[in-house]
């Protein structure tokens, strides 16, 4: 799988989602030997501020798979993963994160964000994890206008 298809894949997750009324991130995760599976955001619905689309994808993917050790999966996000997701993603040790949209696109749409990038996490963190961002980057950032323009929209 490229990263286009990758980034397709959680861009189509993040629509999902936002037709359920959620927020608009999406994540995928893609495995060698376990396949793809995507997921969204899911925090106003389970009323659960940790179910962002990269966790609930970790969670899904290690549940249908029977192991925490995600080793040698691509997890791609339409959004920078946030401080919180980040060190899932290296707990569950993927190996590499594509993102599309950075954090400060999320913050201007409203988000409260924290201002820490996730290249910068793994560096002072000394993770393994390689981080590639801005992959389909402008259309990462439409998900946010798309969110917004529906009448229910709401952050946090």
């Amino acid at each position: 799988m490229d990263e286009a298809e990758g980034m397709r894949a959680a861009i189509e997750a993040c629509r999902e989602g936002m037709r359920k009324g959620q927020s608009p991130f999406g994540s995928a995760i893609q495995h060698p030997q376990r396949g793809l599976v995507t997921a969204h955001n899911s925090v106003w619905l389970d009323t659960d501020p940790s179910a962002h689309a990269e966790v609930n994808a970790i969670r899904k993917t290690a549940s249908l798979h029977g192991s925490i050790d995600l080793g040698g999966a691509v997890l791609y996000s339409t959004c920078e993963p946030c401080p919180m997701c980040l060190t899932a993603i290296h707990w569950a040790k993927i190996d590499r994160v594509v993102y599309g949209a950075d954090i400060a696109d999320a913050e201007a749409a409203g988000f409260s964000e924290l201002r820490i990038s996730a290249r910068s996490m793994v560096e002072q963190g000394g993770s393994h994890l390689i981080v590639e961002g801005g992959v389909m980057a402008a259309e990462c950032r439409r998900l946010f206008d798309e969110w917004k323009a529906q009448s229910l929209h709401r952050s946090y």
